[in-house]
């Protein structure tokens, strides 16, 4: 099998503790080089992750013309100049959420992606597990009856202060970081865009929103409500309510790759608990990316980017207004 090589552009975390581990797992992926704009830092990077090329700038991991894609977690006020860049020298992206600091951005990004005939996707890892998909089609089949409201929440306890995501000129605050995953799911389950949403938030004294509270109105009588927030302990969850029962996950984000569960509950009773196997999500996102550039139908067409930013936007805009109601 052919492996795609992969460059990774920053040494974030996020790359050190999920992706990079992800792609060394599947048979799939070679992960070939790491960039810093610091080179150092970027070869005591390689070293320790056994990655055999390093780079002191982004833009010379993009000339290496072994690099088939890169995978990009920088901070997200960068996201835009770095997929631009990648495309134009013919890499695919794979860029963390949220794809960009606005929809606008995002139409930028993809208008370039498909420019240069490459693969541009946000990873938005949780919608590969197969609990969602599970939850997914037992919302779509009916199982709960109509579906009628969605709740989540996204939180935990942001210790350093100094943060680039308390940053509001780097794309920071908690909807952007946590909340749209809240945004991104409802959107899943309702299966359609909501037709206003409304927001309040407690802002930081940096500017971002240290802790938003949000409602999505998908019209029809559906509503989805969530929370995310900075300032609070780490909770994760999802509750599918219909009109004949509810779905629960806990842990609906990043539950690891230990065994998960779907609660269903009818008539104040829980009548089933579904069980799934643990699974890495991001071995899942990185191998259907992979996919998708060998010729595979997208499971989620990338304009769904532009329609998550889209309610990102109108929620901190609402929430800026103090609660006013924004129509979509």
């Amino acid at each position: 099998m052919e492996k795609f090589r992969w460059g990774i552009l920053s040494t974030a975390n996020i790359g050190r503790k999920a992706m990079i581990p992800a792609l060394k797992k599947t048979p799939m992926a070679e992960v070939l080089a790491v960039a810093s704009r610091d080179g150092e830092k970027a070869k005591t990077f390689a070293e320790e992750l056994g990655i055999p090329r390093s780079y002191g700038s982004y833009q010379a991991l993009l000339e290496d013309p072994e690099v088939d894609a890169v995978y990009i977690p920088l901070p997200n006020h960068l996201h835009k100049e770095w997929t631009i860049r990648a495309a134009e020298a013919g890499k695919h992206i794979l860029c963390e959420k949220p794809l960009a600091l606005n929809a606008a951005e995002c139409e930028t990004m993809i208008a370039a992606a498909n420019e240069n005939g490459m693969i541009l996707m946000e990873s938005f890892m949780y919608r590969y597990h197969p609990r969602i998909l599970a939850a997914a089609e037992m919302v779509r089949s009916g199982k709960i009856g109509s579906l009628k409201t969605i709740e989540t929440g996204f939180t935990f306890f942001m210790h350093n202060r100094d943060d680039i995501r308390m940053k509001p000129e780097m794309g920071g605050g908690a909807l952007m970081d946590v909340g749209c995953y809240c945004v991104n799911i409802s959107r899943l389950m309702a299966g359609r865009m909501p037709v206003a949403v409304q927001a309040q938030a407690v802002w930081a004294p940096s500017g971002v929103d240290d802790q938003l509270v949000g409602v999505l109105d998908f019209g029809e009588g559906l509503y989805a409500h969530f929370d995310c927030a900075f300032n609070q302990s780490s909770r994760q969850h999802c509750i599918l309510a219909g009109t004949d029962g509810y779905l629960s996950l806990p842990e609906a984000f990043n539950p690891g790759e230990k065994r998960s569960v779907i609660q269903e509950v009818k008539g104040g009773k829980t009548v089933k608990i579904h069980d799934f196997e643990g699974v890495d999500e991001y071995v899942l996102i990185a191998e259907h990316f992979i996919h998708i550039i060998q010729g595979e139908k997208p499971n989620y067409p990338i304009d769904d980017s532009i329609i998550n930013m889209q309610v990102i936007e109108a929620l901190l805009n609402s929430a800026r207004q103090n609660g006013l109601v924004v129509y979509l």
